[in-house]
């Protein structure tokens, strides 16, 4: 394994462990706004905490004011397609939870480990079998982690989370295409805001917005924005150029792990034999798809 792949590869664990733990921030932020206002508010927070990194950066490689916004006209359109596909996926998710259970909702959530490889095809991006087989072997893992209610029956908050997975898909795609092209710190800097902005739309048409119930979900708010949406979100734009498509979306599907260590750690909820033996194929398709093998996966192709 090249060093290189083995760094961006561990960065993309980084990421999925912030957004696992991520889920405990968002169920808990959820018990004082609605998922447009938690959306809008972490967003915005994860866009204003990468400015000053990017000014500093900035002023340290002595860039002319010219170089500085070149860059950011660069980073312009890739950063609102990436910024509105983020909205989307992201309310539909928030959306989805209230309405169906978390099993389910991170289930169905993690198909765009399915999702992205069958929809590289159209962009003629070649996946390998060794991707496939690791596919598999996560969709197994994923099946039961969460799915520990016994029954599958697609509902109204199923169909939400379906479609989010859907939109994930398409983002984890276009931050294939823009992050190899563009400063991937204005890259996320851009996309946060265009969620932020585009999910005060609906904050203020469908929810009732309160600012004493936004600063009593101060703590998930800050940890969504800052480590959720200002780190890990940046460190995806920066590991992911550095790997596939399809081999990113399946390291970074493995929030739903983290997401169970996050419940056992902080809300006190026991592992039992069916999600530990999840747990297991997760990282067994990890561990399959990080091995170097015969067939070549286009990064871009």
């Amino acid at each position: 394994m090249k060093k290189n792949t083995l760094r961006h590869s561990l960065l993309l664990l980084l990421t999925a462990a912030i957004w696992g733990f991520a889920f405990v921030a968002q169920s808990v932020g959820m018990d004082y706004v609605q998922p447009f206002t938690f959306t809008a508010a972490r967003s915005l927070i994860g866009g204003i905490v990468l400015l000053p990194f990017i000014f500093i950066r900035a002023q340290k490689t002595g860039r002319t004011s010219e170089e500085k916004s070149a860059s950011w006209k660069q980073a312009l359109p890739g950063g609102i397609i990436c910024g509105v596909l983020l909205c989307i996926a992201s309310n539909l998710q928030q959306i989805g939870i209230q309405y169906t259970t978390v099993g389910k909702s991170g289930f169905i959530t993690a198909m765009y480990i399915v999702l992205v490889p069958v929809l590289g095809i159209l962009f003629h991006k070649k996946t390998g079998i060794r991707v496939w087989i690791s596919v598999a072997l996560a969709v197994c893992g994923l099946y039961l982690l969460c799915m520990t209610e016994g029954s599958f029956r697609l509902q109204r908050g199923d169909l939400y989370t379906l479609c989010c997975a859907l939109i994930f898909s398409l983002q984890i795609l276009a931050v294939d295409h823009y992050a190899p092209i563009a400063d991937n710190a204005i890259l996320a800097c851009i996309e946060f805001f265009t969620c932020g902005i585009c999910s005060l739309i609906p904050m203020f048409l469908l929810e009732q917005p309160r600012m004493h119930l936004i600063l009593a979900a101060w703590l998930p708010i800050l940890y969504a924005g800052i480590l959720s949406n200002g780190v890990a979100y940046t460190l995806q734009f920066f590991a992911q150029r550095g790997l596939p498509a399809s081999t990113a979306s399946l390291l970074m599907s493995t929030e739903s792990v983290f997401s169970l260590l996050a419940g056992f750690l902080i809300l006190h909820q026991m592992l039992n034999g069916r999600e530990l033996a999840g747990c297991a194929l997760m990282f067994a398709a990890i561990i399959l798809v990080q091995i170097k093998g015969k067939e070549k996966e286009s990064i871009n192709s």
